[in-house]
């Protein structure tokens, strides 16, 4: 292994342990805090973390193998398996991503008529159409025999072996990516974008209010005055970055992926075998992103974090506390 590879396979070593601890705290978060179970959101981000957790258990490890020993981890038939699970497993993602965003422009853009057009049932049909979505195209690359391991990516994903399928491949390429990563790509634009102006039209009018305040209170002082100024920039810087983190994220990891897996339907341009590698490194890094993106750093899932933290310090403090007073009671003679 040179220099490179080292580096590459110590970077899935982290993604890994990444994403294994944040998935499983969103899992731990859901279990315990029941209105979190209750919320509509909540079962997109369980699909979500359920598709994290099975991608990071089952895929990255043998991409990490791959990358280590240079070839094919376990036979063709366990590749194949290995194949049709990760092509599953990140379309259903891209797929609940875009779900999430669709849940969030309903509760942004039309709140009074949310609890309506977004109940438990409707989210249930969402997610029946991701997994039949995900399904469709995993099953079709597997009946198909084209799904195995690819060396470019040092993994068991979408690949054909053979010259004479060439074509079907390279359509059935193309419209994958086309209906799962660009599908979903302007969905989350089209949504969060529509958010996005909501917000900023809720934050003139509140600045207006504001302003109109400050010019009423003319014997309030600078700071204060001063204060409410930043308060309002951040105001609207804040609905800025979450809707940037959102679309960004999405880009970041997924677009140089998919993007080489089209650049490599042309034979005739070169792919250097690190930049693959990379790209699916970048992929799988989604998986550990997701967790902070879409729940973690929301204050329902921080406060519930605190919950069960400063419970287990209580039980460890309560278990410390009888066995001092135990070992006391048996430091006590007694009396003959």
């Amino acid at each position: 292994m040179d220099t490179a590879e080292v580096i590459l396979s110590v970077l899935v070593v982290v993604i890994i342990i990444v994403s294994l601890l944040s998935n499983v705290l969103v899992l731990i978060c859901f279990l315990y805090n029941p209105e979190i179970r209750r919320q509509v959101p909540g079962l997109f981000n369980l699909n979500l973390t359920f598709c994290n957790l099975l991608l990071t258990v089952a895929n990255m490890p043998l991409t990490l193998v791959g990358l280590v020993s240079r070839a094919q981890p376990g036979g063709d038939g366990f590749c194949q398996i290995a194949g049709f699970l990760e092509t599953f497993l990140s379309t259903n993602s891209m797929l609940s991503m875009a779900a999430l965003s669709i849940d969030r422009w309903i509760a942004v853009v039309f709140p009074l008529r949310y609890h309506s057009k977004m109940r438990h049932k409707d989210a249930a049909l969402v997610l029946g159409y991701t997994w039949a979505h995900s399904m469709s195209f995993s099953t079709v690359a597997a009946c198909l025999s084209w799904v195995g391991y690819h060396r470019l990516y040092a993994s068991c994903t979408l690949s054909n072996a053979r010259a004479s399928s060439r074509t079907q491949f390279v359509v059935f390429t193309v419209f994958f990516h086309s209906f799962t990563f660009l599908l979903s790509f302007i969905v989350l634009c089209f949504t969060y974008l529509k958010v996005l102006k909501v917000a900023r039209f809720h934050c003139k009018r509140i600045d207006v209010i504001t302003m109109q305040t400050l010019v009423l209170l003319v014997d309030i002082h600078p700071s204060v005055r001063q204060r409410c100024l930043e308060e309002q920039k951040r105001r609207r810087q804040r609905a800025t970055r979450k809707i940037s983190t959102f679309i960004g994220t999405f880009m970041l990891c997924f677009a140089p992926y998919v993007i080489t897996r089209i650049v490599e339907l042309f034979p005739a341009v070169p792919i250097d075998p690190h930049w693959g590698i990379v790209s699916k490194c970048l992929a799988y890094s989604k998986a550990a992103c997701d967790p902070f993106v879409y729940s973690l750093l929301r204050h329902q899932y921080k406060k519930t974090c605190t919950d069960i933290l400063n419970r287990l310090l209580k039980r460890s403090s309560l278990n410390a506390s009888g066995r001092r007073l135990e070992q006391q009671g048996n430091s006590i003679p007694t009396a003959e």
